[in-house]
Parts: structure tokens; sequence; C-alpha cells
């Protein structure tokens, strides 16, 4: 108890899975917690859970794909508890169907990337000139195993590679300036996102080739697997930790 004590922390796509999941355990390790997405009812209810076990939390009602929403968020966050000490940066959606570069529409390479990637650098960008004023902070971004072997439909997998990247440049940015940026990678992880994916939606043809990265008998991970690493990350225990990618998967892509 306690490795966040005082800390203020910023989750997006604190709505479910992942995001809920990080936003009770930083709670619960003492952290001032505001969390935001785009449905105001599913925030709520999170929140309520959050302060039934005795945590602090703000939730935001935000749409991090417009710029002035990912600065009102940080500015909110300000106005409320003076200072952004932790940005993860969850929030993401998925393509429908695992389309490939060949099969790939203009509607879901904008739509993804928008949030997906822009989203976080828009968020990204808002909260380092904070920590930078402050002189210091940990940004986490939730990025993919997709990212990183490119197993998964074009556009997605496009915007987490850039997402790497981007972790990289930020690192980089501010090293030895009190900041640093990490990203985790998760391979497949049971959330209502992944659950409302079926076999019929699926390109088969990028389904098969898939599996070529990735052993189907290794056990998913959980959204708290994926929390409890975020929560590492944002902490002082990491303190040496920056520009880095962690994969995490069970080893299934091994």
């Amino acid at each position: 108890m306690g490795r966040l004590q005082d800390k203020v922390a910023i989750i997006t796509g604190g709505n479910s899975g992942v995001g809920a999941a990080a936003a009770a355990a930083f709670a619960k390790e003492g952290a001032k917690v505001v969390i935001s997405a785009r449905r105001q009812a599913q925030l709520e209810e999170v929140a309520a859970k959050i302060r039934e076990a005795g945590g602090e939390v703000l939730p935001i009602v935000t749409d991090i794909s417009k710029p002035e929403a990912a600065e009102n968020l940080i500015a909110k966050t300000i106005e409320a508890y003076g200072k952004v000490d932790i940005l993860v940066n969850n929030a993401g959606v998925l393509e429908e169907g695992l389309k490939p570069i060949d099969r790939a529409t203009d509607e879901d390479m904008s739509r993804i990337i928008d949030i997906n990637t822009k989203g976080t650098m828009y968020c990204m960008r808002a909260a380092s000139t904070k920590m930078a004023e402050a002189g210091g902070g940990s940004i986490v971004n939730v990025a993919s195993v997709a990212g990183v072997l490119g197993c998964g439909g074009a556009a997605y997998v496009a915007s987490k590679a850039a997402v790497i990247g981007v972790t990289r440049h930020t690192a980089l940015r501010f090293a030895g300036k009190g900041i640093r940026c990490n990203a985790v990678c998760p391979g497949t992880v049971i959330t209502p996102m992944v659950a409302n994916a079926t076999a019929d939606s699926m390109d088969a043809d990028m389904f098969g080739q898939m599996a070529k990265h990735a052993d189907l008998a290794v056990q998913p991970c959980m959204p708290e697997d994926v929390a409890n690493i975020l929560l590492f990350l944002a902490s002082d225990e990491s303190r040496a930790i920056t520009g880095q990618t962690i994969v995490s998967d069970f080893g299934s892509s091994l």
C-alpha cells in the first residue's frame, strides 16, 4: 500500500477493462485518480466502485481524438489537484475484422489513428508540458504486441507501432529531466472490446498469418495483469526505467 501516495494519475480509457483495473489499483495505492472516456455512465460506475473502496477519483468525459478535449482533461486535473504526476494512455479502439493492408479502409485508418495515435500524442503533449514545469512525471503508454510483431489489422498495427515510436521519442526528449516514458504491449487481453470480436467478422487470411506469431494455447492476459505492470512503471520503483517497451503476453509470442 502507498506506492503512489499523494500522486495524481490520469488514466484514459478508464471506463472498463485495463483502464478500470488500473484506476482501482492506483487508487488502492494512494493515488488521486482521474479517469476519462467518452461514455459518462460507464465512467461513473467505475468511479463509484473506487469510492466504495475508499479511493479518490475524478471522472472527466473526454474524447481524446480532439486536441481541445485532451487539453481540457489536463487543465481540469490541474484545477482539481494542482499537478499531474502520472499519465497512462490506455484509451484505444480496434478495427473490425483484422483487415490486412490490401483490404484496409480509409475509414478505419482515420478513426483508429485519430484515437490510438493522435489521441495519445495530444494527451502526452498537454501532460508533458505541465510535468516539465513541475520537474518530473511518468508517462505510460498502452500499445500492443501488434505494434511490435505486426500481428493485427493494418490500421491497428500502424497506430500502435506509432505509439511505441513516440514513447521512445518522448523518453529521449526528457531524459535527465525527470520525465520518464515507457510502453506496455499486451497480447490478447480479456476485455469487453476483445469480447465483441467474432470469428465471422475476422479476415481469415490475416487470422491465419497471425498464428505464426502466437501460441494460441498460452493463456491470455486479464486486465489486472496489465494493470500491475502499469502500476510498477508509474511508481518510483521503476525510476531508472525509461524508453522501454514491455510485452505482456505470458510468452505466447516467443
